[in-house]
Formats: structure tokens, C-alpha cells, sequence
């Protein structure tokens, strides 16, 4: 039985090594004692080398850390909490609680490019939001510190005064290594969002020109944000933010934006043509048309020609064949110039534009009062965000017809990402799924202790107002039935399995206690999981439960794994697990145990021959 190995299973993808590994494949001549000679690889890539000292682009003091940092594996997992989540058996939805950028890296094998969208608010960096704890890095340890989950002196999230000296570094290296780790999960088709004032735009536009590459800069969309001027403002009221987009793929196209009220109340019929409404279209154009340069006679005799430069749009075959199908707009005296008609019914749904409108997309004032009707007894969190304003993104960048996109918010605040998801969902009948990410930054306040529990409590009241706004007059009519309405619940924490102590003075001790790799205060849902993350499965994966005389067997993908944690496993329990093959019918199946699982030498033995005479191979310990 091959145990799995803690250095490659139980952390998160080591993205160095990967990078190596790859070098060496393209350039296995540059290696010299497992070190890259990098005067052989500059000779190799030739011109496309770059010895220059000074080039264009963005530097700050920590760079090269921030680069490290986000190729550093984590050694930490996520915890289930079925008792904070909704649904948990059947919803496709998540929310982590914990540091970013250790969620982020564990994520990894298990979203490496699925997420269809991502938006993200992050910090502004005003001097008076959270920047980071302690750290820049936020490594699991802090984290852990932070939240008083292990021994050590309490860390207090500080603020990023400018007078600190390192006022934008100290932000971008904050961001640089979670953006870099987001772009990896996002699909060839995948675009993020960002939102951000004018305090770092420039910088973060550098960054994003970096990581994603400036030919994947698609635009910097212009959020009106203020409802009126503010006039104690020292200078300029500042009315709007930005929201910065980039694709993936350079070629990456916009969804259309449906059809509005407004946009279409410049349609008319005057004439009571049978089409329906239209508008007059401009007959001229300024490329040149070789049939385009022609006079023509109106029905009242006037005559008309292009003006100097410019050129009719069709020729003049075209133009009376067009009249005659009454398609043609001469004026209501008919003494016009001519204009084709563009029809209501044959226009295309809107192409989105880089300014936002508060009467579209919502302002600060509406994301307020959209929190208010939730928590009615005071509003928990300062800077939520509009629900018209992720919605616009979400129009953009995925369609109801996609099959279950994913979208990803890392900076989740009070959820409005995974409310805009389930009330999107409910209106064009979308399986949109999300995962969201934060902190539990501590509030200071009595009802919601940290940020992460107001998130959780506006999942739960958003989710209850869309199943109540969704319920139709008639009795037993459910409109939001068949929309996912739930949400699983995990904590970051330490890994489910006990390091390796070789302390000699207490060898004793560590080898009695490595007997059992697991911790004591671990549960089996907690390793299943952990398991997930390795395998790169999905954390919503449905998880199917049986008992084997008395012992639980969990069955993912079909019977593709099979994972067995229970304790004192029998050769009567390797039996059933065994005779899963025949009853699912997997293509391939994987069997997992703990190490110290079964009840003694011998079962664990025999276990491998009973398997391997029913058709499996692959057998793991964990």
C-alpha cells in the first residue's frame, strides 16, 4: 500500500518546482548540478534576452519577495462547517474564512482554471482600511496568531498611513502575489474585475499590465458612485470610482447587455410602418464606396449628394430598392434628406460602456439601503458595494446559458458578490455558482464579531429574500425552486496531518504519537476534505455516504475515489469497499486509508490482496 507523501500531498502546488521542471524540458542544456546556468540561457533565447539595468515598468521596494511569496506552498487546509452553512448537501456555493492568499494557494489544484469570472474590492489604501496582519506575507503562521488559534502575542490589523514611508509598496506587495495566484484559476475565456479610487489606480493598472499582460487590458470602466456632491470636500467631490477589466485571453468578447426601458425610447413610428418602431439612420459614410458618390432626387424634387468627404452608405440601387419596401425616411413632408431605417425589433442587445451610471448600476446610498433591508436593525459594514454594480459585471462576463460558471470573490466584505450571484440566478434562470474568500477581520462590534460572520449572516438574509421575492401569488408556486440558495462553510487552519518531530530527546514521545498521523482534534470530514484539495476536487463535489459494517466509506465522482478514515478497519470492511467496483462501475477508482486505520499488521496486509482481486490498483494510506 503507497502511503501518500506529506511534502507533495499535503501542501498546495509548489510552483517553483513546476517552473523548473518545465525549464527543464524546453532547455535541459542550461542545468549544471540541478542549478540553472543563466549565462547558457540568455545565450539560447538570444535576442529576447533582456541584459538591460534599467526598463520600463513597475518597482518597489519588496518585489522580489512579493514574487516569492506567491510561489511559496501552503501547509494549511480548510476545515468544514456544516453547522454555519446552508444546504450543505446539495449547494454548489462556498465561503472561506480566512487569509486570502493562503485560500488562494490551496485553491489551486482545485480550480486551476475553471473560475469563469472574478471581481474583487479590494483595500483602497485611504490610510485607514486593513492592510495587512503584521506581515505583508499574511503566511498561515501569522494567520493562525491573528486569529488566536495558536500560542503567541495578539496581532492587531493595522492601518497604511501614508506618513509610514512605504505607503503604496506596502500595498502592492499585499496585492501582487494574489493577483498573480487568481490569474491561474481563471478559464481562457475568464475576466476579472477590480475596484479601485483614484489613490492606487495607476499602479494597480501597472501591476494587472504585468501579470495578465497589456494586451489583456479590455477597459477601466468609470463608476458614478455619489448621488450629489459632496461640498466639504477640500478640493474636488469626489463622484465616482473605477473598476479595471482584464481577460485572460486577448480575444476574450464582452457578453451584450440586454435591451433597456431607456435605450429603447428613441424608437418610434411615425409613419405606422408594419415593422414597428424605428429610428432614422445616418445614410452617409466617411470610408470611401466606389458606387457611393452619386445624386439622387427626392420624391418632392429636391436633390441630394454626399457632403464634401463623405460618401453614401449604400448604392443607389440599393437606396431605391430600400424605398420601395417603404424602408426609406424622407421626412414627414417628404422634402428630407433620406435616412434607412434602423428597426427596433432587428438592433442587437447593447455593447457595454466604460461609464457606470448610478440609475443603472446604483451608488453608495443604494448599497446602504440594500444592506438596511437585511439587517434592519443597523447596517454592519461601512463600504459594501451596489448589487446593479457586480450584476453589470456579471452580465458581461457570463451568460445563463453557461454550464455552472464559477465566480470568485477573494475580498468578499459583506457578500454582495455571492447576493448579486443568487439574485442574477433568479432573475434569468443563470446556475452561476460562487466561491468567496475574507478574513475574519475583527469588528470591534457585539452582534458581528468579525467581517467574515456579517458575510455569512448577509448570505443567509439574501438568500431568504430572494426565495421570498421569488415566491409567485399562486399557492405552492416557488420561482427561486431549482436556484442554489445555500452555501458550504470552511475555515483556513493547519493541516489535518501531524509533522514529523525528530527531536532526539523526545523520540520516544513523537514515536508513539506518529502511530497516528492525524491530529487528535481532527474529525474524518476534516481529512476527507483536506483530501480534496490534494486530488484537486472540487469543494462542492457531492459526497455520497455509506456505512460498511459500522464504519464510513465516502464516495466521490461515481466510485473514481473512495476514501475509508475510520478506525479499527476489518478485513469485512476492505471487503465491501471492494465489492464498490463492481456495483459503480467506475472507470478508474482510487482507495484511500489512514495509516492507522486498520485494526493490525495483518488486515492491513490482506486489505491490499483483497482489493487488488477485485480490480483495484490504486491504493493509498494517508
Amino acid at each position: 500500500m503507497d502511503k501518500l507523501d506529506p511534502k507533495t500531498h499535503g501542501r498546495s502546488p509548489d510552483f517553483v518546482a513546476e517552473n523548473v521542471a518545465q525549464l527543464r524540458v524546453l532547455f535541459p542544456e542550461v542545468f549544471s548540478q540541478d542549478k540553472i546556468d543563466f549565462d547558457a540561457l540568455r545565450q539560447l533565447l538570444g535576442d529576447y534576452a533582456d541584459d538591460q539595468v534599467e526598463r520600463y515598468g513597475l518597482n518597489w521596494t519588496g518585489k522580489g519577495r512579493a514574487r516569492q511569496i506567491a510561489q511559496t506552498p501552503s501547509s494549511g487546509t480548510l476545515r468544514p462547517v456544516p453547522a454555519e452553512s446552508v444546504e450543505w448537501e446539495t449547494t454548489q456555493n462556498v465561503f472561506i474564512e480566512g487569509d486570502n492568499l493562503e485560500v488562494l494557494k490551496l485553491l489551486q489544484k482545485s480550480y486551476h482554471r475553471r473560475v469563469k469570472m472574478i471581481y474583487i474590492d479590494p483595500p483602497y489604501n485611504t490610510g485607514k482600511e486593513f492592510i495587512y496582519p503584521d506581515r505583508y506575507q499574511d503566511n498561515l503562521d501569522t494567520y493562525l496568531r491573528y486569529t488566536g488559534q495558536v500560542d503567541g502575542e495578539g496581532l492587531k490589523i493595522t492601518a497604511n498611513a501614508e506618513t509610514q514611508g512605504r505607503y503604496h509598496t506596502n500595498w502592492l506587495n499585499m496585492m501582487y502575489p494574489r493577483l498573480k495566484l487568481a490569474r491561474n484559476l481563471l478559464l481562457d475565456d475568464g475576466v476579472i474585475f477590480v475596484s479601485i479610487d483614484d489613490h492606487e489606480v495607476q499602479n494597480l493598472r501597472h501591476l494587472m499590465d504585468e501579470i495578465f499582460g497589456p494586451e489583456c487590458f479590455v477597459a477601466t470602466a468609470i463608476w458614478e458612485k455619489a448621488d450629489s456632491p459632496r461640498n466639504s470636500a477640500r478640493q474636488f467631490s469626489e463622484d465616482h470610482d473605477y473598476v479595471l477589466v482584464y481577460s485572460r485571453d486577448p480575444e476574450w468578447a464582452p457578453q451584450r447587455l440586454p435591451r433597456t426601458d431607456e435605450a429603447n425610447s428613441i424608437y418610434s413610428n411615425p409613419d405606422g410602418d408594419p415593422r414597428g418602431d424605428w429610428i432614422p439612420g445616418d445614410p452617409f459614410a466617411n470610408k470611401p464606396y466606389s458606387r457611393g458618390l452619386y445624386e439622387i432626387t427626392g420624391p418632392t424634387g429636391r436633390t441630394f449628394s454626399p457632403p464634401p468627404g463623405r460618401f453614401w452608405r449604400i448604392s443607389e440601387e440599393k437606396l431605391w430598392e430600400l424605398d420601395a419596401d417603404g424602408r426609406i425616411w424622407w421626412g414627414p413632408t417628404r422634402s428630407a434628406r433620406p435616412s434607412i431605417k434602423r428597426y427596433l425589433s432587428e438592433v442587437a442587445d447593447l455593447v457595454p460602456r466604460t461609464l457606470w451610471r448610478k440609475e443603472d448600476v446604483g451608488s453608495n446610498r443604494t448599497s446602504k439601503n440594500e444592506l438596511r433591508r437585511l439587517f434592519p436593525s443597523g447596517v454592519p459594514f461601512d463600504t459594501p458595494k451596489p448589487l446593479g454594480l457586480i450584476q453589470r459585471a456579471l452580465q458581461i462576463a457570463t451568460s445563463s446559458d453557461d454550464v455552472g460558471p464559477l465566480v470568485l470573490d477573494f475580498f468578499a466584505g459583506s457578500g454582495s458578490t455571492g447576493d448579486a450571484v443568487m439574485r442574477l440566478n433568479a432573475e434569468d434562470g443563470g446556475n452561476r455558482r460562487f466561491v468567496l474568500v475574507q478574513l475574519p477581520e475583527k469588528t470591534g462590534a457585539s452582534d458581528y464579531a468579525t467581517i467574515a460572520e456579517i458575510t455569512k449572516a448577509r448570505l443567509r438574509a439574501a438568500a431568504e429574500a430572494v426565495a421570498e421575492e421569488s415566491r409567485g401569488s399562486l399557492p405552492g408556486l416557488d420561482k427561486s425552486e431549482g436556484i442554489d440558495l445555500g452555501f458550504r462553510v470552511f475555515k483556513l487552519d493547519s493541516t489535518n496531518i501531524k509533522p514529523w518531530d525528530g527531536d532526539f530527546d523526545n523520540l520516544q514521545p513523537n514515536l508513539l504519537a506518529a502511530v497516528d498521523n492525524i491530529k487528535h482534534d481532527r474529525s474524518e470530514d476534516d481529512v476527507l476534505y483536506e483530501l480534496l484539495l490534494k486530488y484537486g476536487l472540487d469543494l462542492s463535489l457531492p459526497i455520497e455516504e455509506r456505512t460498511v459494517e459500522g464504519k464510513r466509506v465516502f464516495i466521490l465522482g461515481a466510485g473514481a475515489l473512495v476514501v475509508c478514515l475510520a478506525s479499527d478497519v476489518t478485513l469485512k470492511v476492505v471487503e465491501g469497499i471492494g465489492a464498490l467496483k463492481d456495483e459503480l462501475r467506475p472507470e478508474v477508482i482510487r482507495v484511500v486509508f489512514r495509516d492507522a486505520s486498520f485494526k493490525d499488521d495483518v488486515v492491513k496486509t490482506n486489505a491490499v490482496q483483497i482489493l487488488k482481486r477485485a480490480g483495484i490498483d490504486d491504493i493509498k494510506s494517508l
